[in-house]
């Protein structure tokens, strides 16, 4: 069983769900499951919608018609007007939505975003799988907030495996069983709780999906399709010259998706290693090429690798008392970062102060009144973050130019500079 992941450039317009279609029929006598994520930009769509709704704005209709008016518009290119199951069955996504809307929002912003933005994969899958059956690929949709069960912890919900596991395999194997069915379609990145309600495995999440995916169902492997050729020493749209890395070990590649690596979900990979799960990171237009794979290969020189994440915020954080930074100050630190959803990009403390770099939220404002109640905090915005993986000599000092650095750290393999 495969488990093949479509985002991205994959489902940007209807040109792209055909080729979806070509590249699944050229594996048409394997199981397998097809993990769909919203088309292209449609999630940042349904975030400006969800700030619309959740702050009651004007322009709430407006921006709901857009979505609706993008994903009419790649339907008419792929179906005729006698392609009335798919119209029907988009209509009532869409009705589901506009009704959403008309309600009163909660004080639960997080609780919103996952009701309002799950949509879009709702809305992607559908399409796809009866674009499927339309070009004689028969398939069964499945609704992944009834198999991947997490808490309420939401747009970042925590799976709880072993009634995720269950589902999953009772589900799946079901159709499987069935000797006509070969292909199933569902989302990523969109979950449930045990009581039916919506939730989210946090932004980018449907390489997430895939893994868990393969986890639960000992999958022969996972195939993440990319508009790259591969996984790459960095981001082709931020840096030039990059290079593909065919081979790489787990342990390096989950150091770089922790260090930001925007190819790779960051909770994707540790559930293939568990199980020894090779995933494949393949061009989604030159299908027939190589691609890159992470499994168990033995450690190898690395060369440089360069992440960078713009639009954040670095704090600098004294305790008011003039004390030291001691382990009772960093563990309120913390507790108020993990409390308003907050990821530390990187730390740095010296015996008075306290450094972090994390990605910019809208609760900014919030977190830092909180820290002010036992803390002085100082912060800077619009920074940005660079790291290096096996950085040499050379590495930096290109990267900087006209650039101020704020904060340094390295050690022997990484560094990391904040710069402004």
């Amino acid at each position: 069983m495969k488990i093949f992941k479509f985002g991205g450039v994959s489902t940007q317009n209807a040109s792209a769900i055909q080729h979806i279609c070509e590249i699944v029929r050229s594996y048409q006598n394997e199981q397998m499951i097809l993990v769909i994520s919203a088309l292209g930009k449609t999630t940042n769509q349904l975030e400006k919608l969800t700030d619309a709704f959740y702050n009651n704005k004007e322009n709430k209709i407006k921006l709901f018609q857009q979505v609706v008016n993008k994903h009419e518009a790649i339907m008419s290119k792929l179906f005729d007007n006698s392609d009335k199951a798919v119209y029907n069955d988009l209509r009532k996504q869409f009705q589901a939505l506009e009704n959403y809307l008309e309600k009163e929002s909660s004080e639960n912003y997080d609780f919103e975003y996952d009701q309002i933005v799950s949509f879009g994969e709702l809305f992607s899958s559908k399409i796809i799988s009866h674009y499927l059956q339309k070009t004689q690929q028969a398939n069964v949709w499945l609704d992944a907030r009834k198999m991947i069960i997490t808490d309420s912890n939401y747009r970042e919900g925590n799976v709880d495996w072993q009634k995720t596991e269950r589902r999953i395999q009772k589900t799946v194997n079901k159709h499987f069983e069935n000797q006509h069915t070969k292909l199933l379609v569902t989302q990523g990145f969109i979950s449930g709780t045990l009581e039916g309600i919506t939730t989210t495995l946090g932004r980018e999440g449907s390489d997430f999906t895939a893994a868990i995916l393969a986890f639960s169902l000992n999958a022969k492997n996972v195939t993440i399709w990319k508009d790259v050729d591969g996984l790459l020493n960095a981001d082709p749209k931020q840096f030039g010259n990059t290079i593909k890395l065919d081979n790489i070990p787990y342990g390096e590649a989950i150091e770089l998706a922790y260090y930001g690596a925007s190819v790779i979900h960051p909770k994707t990979l540790k559930p293939l290693q568990n199980k020894s799960i090779p995933l494949c990171v393949k061009s989604f237009i030159k299908h027939d090429e190589k691609g890159s794979t992470i499994h168990h290969f033995k450690k190898q020189k690395m060369i440089p690798c360069f992440i960078k994440k713009t639009n954040q915020v670095l704090l600098s954080i004294s305790p008011k008392d003039f004390s030291f930074i001691a382990e009772e100050n960093l563990s309120t630190i913390f507790a108020i970062f993990a409390f308003f959803g907050f990821k530390i990009n990187l730390m740095q403390n010296s015996a008075i102060s306290f450094s972090v770099c994390v990605d910019y939220r809208q609760n900014l404002k919030q977190l830092i009144e909180e820290l002010q109640t036992e803390f002085y905090v100082k912060y800077n915005k619009n920074t940005e973050l660079l790291t290096i993986r096996h950085y040499d000599r050379n590495s930096l000092s290109k990267l900087i130019e006209n650039k101020k650095i704020i904060l340094e750290q390295r050690n022997r393999t990484t560094l990391q500079v904040v710069l402004k």
